[in-house]
């Protein structure tokens, strides 16, 4: 059974930082893709950055240059350092795993005030 375990949220001011954790289990040959996901209040859920098992990164637009993406593929755990937050990047992150199928993680809300 795959579990994904988040940690790394909270209330952060603009301008700050935060790093997300995402430890996954369950799954004998590792995770394909990992990443992470947003929700903002009334929008849709989006992706924020992904990172394959070779290293291989996306960015969505808006967090490109602030955040950072990395895996530890001896441990199946996924982090995303978050700097230079803005009020616009609240919302909860989810943590994504992929194999044949997609996992997630129960969110993890971060807020940053202005």
């Amino acid at each position: 059974q795959v579990q994904l375990v988040e940690s790394g949220g909270g209330l952060v001011q603009a301008g700050g930082s935060l790093r997300l954790s995402c430890a996954a289990s369950g799954s004998p040959l590792g995770f394909r893709t990992m990443g992470w996901y947003r929700q903002a209040p009334g929008k849709q859920r989006e992706l924020v950055a992904s990172i394959t098992s070779g290293g291989i990164t996306d960015y969505a637009d808006p967090v490109k240059g602030r955040f950072a993406i990395s895996r530890d593929n001896n441990k199946n755990t996924v982090f995303l350092q978050m700097n230079q937050l803005r009020p616009e990047d609240t919302a909860v992150y989810y943590c994504n795993a992929k194999t044949h199928i997609s996992y997630w993680g129960q969110g993890t809300q971060v807020t940053v005030s202005s």
